[in-house]
């Protein structure tokens, strides 16, 4: 039996994601596919835009087997955390075989000899490295001059700077890093790029356009609204959609602004470089701005820099509104960073791929949160009410924006398909 893995945030689910689950099927010659996906947040920085259970079910609808939610700490992270905790997921399951992502250069040679270097960092790499953080470079700036230096090829040079070879670059280290048997495999991203924010329609007779999420969510908002995104996502992702529009999506920054307010002006006087990722530089920053302070978006505007981009300072103040501090980060990388497989959804015919995890998993797996306590540790019981309370502060927004009744985590069933 054959389980190939992938790692996903469905922000929503799009025709290019349909195409990637379908590939990998094609190049691992897998039974099964795993997809271990992001909750209510992604790794932006941003809520997601509907919740993490409508997003399961797309994921169970259109050829996923097995949906695994990534916990917060490492949804919500930087590339190379968002990356070492959903491999490492994956590795502790005992039965992915393989591990399937997208890329801008379509190549796992290129991003193998990156990931390699990144890792072993030869005196090459480490000299242009301090040369060009000492001329004042940012370290993601002469990070980058570092692995030009030991890959003059231009398409090693191209592939250093675009997002889903940089994620890709991340898997595969993690996998390095845990002497994984996991083998990676890449496939070439077609159609629109990952920040395009204009819906992609394929000149080719028969082709089935593939939207960025971007360009997806932008559109929803739009003239034309949820209609015009149809042809760019799955018919079952389109009636999810529609079934929950205006009732419980969309969900956007904006949504949680004033929480934000709020848990800025309480940690005004104590600072904000407890939290994950943000330094004293920006705790500082963010007090000189607190009160110009007008929303969620506006402020990461505000924030922004040459050296700090939207989607860092949109993800630390997130990290500051959900309470993820370095202290409890710091703790969860120490004891190697995943303690459960909490099950979002699955397909009855994959009760084959369940018995084989039950027996292999080194780490418990959870279907009800109702039986967490008795088969997690101390330290993966604080991860895990980490997750169901940023999931309350979620859905409270959810009920207010739509005048819904609050639902707890703990009633809420798992998908079955």
């Amino acid at each position: 039996m054959k389980t190939a893995g992938i790692i996903v945030e469905y922000n929503p689910f799009h025709n290019g994601h349909k195409y990637h689950i379908d590939k990998t099927r094609e190049i691992t010659a897998c039974d099964y596919v795993v997809a271990v996906i992001s909750g209510d947040y992604t790794q932006r920085g941003v809520p997601a835009i509907t919740d993490k259970y409508v997003r399961t079910e797309m994921a169970l609808q259109n050829g996923a087997d097995l949906v695994l939610e990534l916990p917060l700490y490492y949804a919500a992270g930087s590339a190379e955390y968002f990356a070492m905790g959903a491999v490492t997921l994956l590795d502790k399951l005992g039965v992915v075989d393989s591990l399937c992502f997208g890329s801008e250069c379509g190549s796992i040679h290129i991003l193998s000899d990156i990931a390699s270097v990144l890792l072993e960092e030869p005196a090459l790499y480490r000299n242009v490295l301090q040369e060009n953080l000492k001329t004042g470079l940012s370290y993601p700036k002469a990070r980058s001059a570092a692995l030009t230096a030991c890959f003059p090829d231009v398409s090693y040079t191209d592939a250093i700077s675009s997002p889903n070879n940089i994620l890709g670059i991340e898997y595969i280290k993690a996998i390095y890093k845990r002497k994984s048997f996991i083998q990676p495999y890449t496939i070439l991203r077609e159609g629109a790029g990952y920040h395009d924010e204009l819906l992609f329609t394929d000149l080719l007779e028969d082709s089935v356009p593939k939207s960025s999420a971007s360009a997806i969510r932008q559109s929803i908002d739009a003239p034309g609204g949820l209609l015009s995104i149809k042809e760019h996502v799955p018919n079952t992702v389109y009636d999810l959609l529609k079934a929950s529009y205006l009732k419980s999506f969309p969900i956007k920054s904006a949504d949680f602004s004033l929480l934000l307010k709020y848990k800025l002006l309480l940690e005004e006087k104590r600072g904000y470089d407890d939290y994950v990722d943000v330094h004293p530089d920006l705790s500082d920053k963010i007090k000189k701005n607190l009160y110009r302070y007008e929303d969620f978006e506006q402020f990461c505007e505000l924030l922004k820099s040459k050296d700090m981009t939207y989607s860092r300072i949109s993800r630390c103040l997130l990290h500051i509104l959900l309470d993820i501090k370095k202290c409890e980060f710091t703790h969860y990388i120490e004891n190697d960073y995943i303690y459960y497989a909490r099950i979002l959804g699955l397909k009855k015919e994959a009760n084959e791929l369940l018995h084989k995890m039950k027996i292999n998993s080194s780490i418990p797996l959870i279907s009800k949160l109702a039986d967490a306590s008795g088969s997690l540790s101390k330290t993966g019981l604080s991860m895990l009410h980490k997750d169901i309370q940023a999931s309350h502060i979620y859905d409270s927004v959810v009920s207010n924006k739509f005048n819904t009744c609050f639902v707890n985590e703990y009633s809420k069933q798992m998908v079955i398909l």
